[in-house]
């Protein structure tokens, strides 16, 4: 499966009309991290170095108060958990395991990480 994994499309549903800085489809490659974002923004980084796509999350909205939701690979062990928890994240546990249209587990459980929102 590699690094990079498709959101599952019942999951993709619920961000139809936000931002992606982070497109999997190499038709829509744009340098999601030297950009500005918008106001509704999902990200799906790659799960081996979220650190720089999580940053310029944080970044985002303590700037410019954009509304970030990141899919993660739930690793609370990691510095960019640490950052997103310090920045006021919230985290949002995922029952069981993404398939990624593959129709096999992922090889760990995932969450999303929501900064911003009505939350605040």
């Amino acid at each position: 499966m590699g690094d990079n994994y498709e959101t599952d499309s019942w999951l993709m549903s619920l961000f139809d009309d936000w931002f992606d800085p982070c497109p999997l489809n190499p038709e829509w490659l744009i340098d999601g991290l030297n950009i500005n974002w918008k106001d509704r923004t999902f990200v799906n980084p790659p799960y081996s170095g979220p650190l720089e796509w999580v940053q310029k999350s944080i970044d985002e909205h303590q700037t410019n108060g954009h509304t970030i939701v990141l899919l993660l690979k739930h690793d609370s062990s990691t510095l960019w958990y640490k950052l997103l928890h310090e920045a006021g994240a919230r985290f949002l546990m995922i029952q069981g395991r993404l398939k990624y249209h593959s129709k096999r587990p992922a090889p760990f459980p995932s969450i999303l990480a929501v900064l911003g929102g009505d939350g605040e």
